[in-house]
């Protein structure tokens, strides 16, 4: 589904890729050594490369082959609102972090946001099963014929990849879609008991 403003949707996503590139290139031309910013795992020094780790790349390779996922699944992920995206990307974003800081590696740093881009992916996957939306399962069967390969990147496999990156932001996608199904449940029937509810005594119509 296309989100409800696409332009304001399109500048939002581009504009969070156009700051991984000002991080990078500033990292680059001054230099920073930003990358040790990212998350240590079980660190209390690193913890909180929780909040900087999906601003950081190790390099531009590491940027470029993140920039496409990053800008098309955040665009995609708008379809509830820009506002409701915040809350989406928030929860992927802590709940993938912590979830390396726990597990990856022995003061391993971890930076990129590839976290955040399988967060994404995943919230678009399974949010149709958890709304019972035929339209957002119709998109989850496109992506997932499109994007599903990345999905083998919550396994243990390649060399210098945070796996555990991957997998604990898209089982943050995974709970934000859950959690936006359940608020959208609370809201449809809070309006609909209102809906039904007798007018109080003395009241008129026209």
């Amino acid at each position: 589904m296309i989100p409800p403003k696409p332009v304001a949707s399109a500048v939002v996503a581009f504009g969070f890729v156009l700051v991984l590139y000002l991080v990078e290139l500033v990292d680059v031309v001054l230099p920073l050594n930003l990358d040790y910013y990212g998350i240590v795992a079980r660190s209390l020094d690193g913890l909180d490369g929780v909040v900087w780790a999906p601003l950081l790349h190790a390099g531009w390779p590491h940027l470029f082959a993140n920039t496409v996922p990053v800008a098309v699944f955040a665009f995609l992920a708008m379809a509830g609102g820009i506002g409701q995206w915040v809350w989406v990307t928030a929860t992927i974003w802590v709940l993938g972090g912590l979830g390396v800081w726990l597990t990856a590696p022995s003061l391993a740093v971890t930076v990129g946001a590839s976290g955040l881009a399988f967060g994404w992916l995943a919230f678009l996957l399974v949010r149709g099963v958890f709304t019972r939306s035929l339209a957002q399962l119709s998109v989850a069967v496109v992506l997932l014929a499109l994007w599903g390969g990345m999905l083998w990147g919550v396994f243990p496999g390649t060399p210098g990849i945070s796996w555990q990156g991957h997998l604990f932001g898209a089982l943050g996608g995974v709970v934000a879609a859950w959690l936006v199904a359940r608020a959208d449940r609370a809201r449809a029937s809070s309006a609909s008991s209102a809906s039904t509810a007798p007018p109080p005594p003395g009241t008129l119509g026209t």
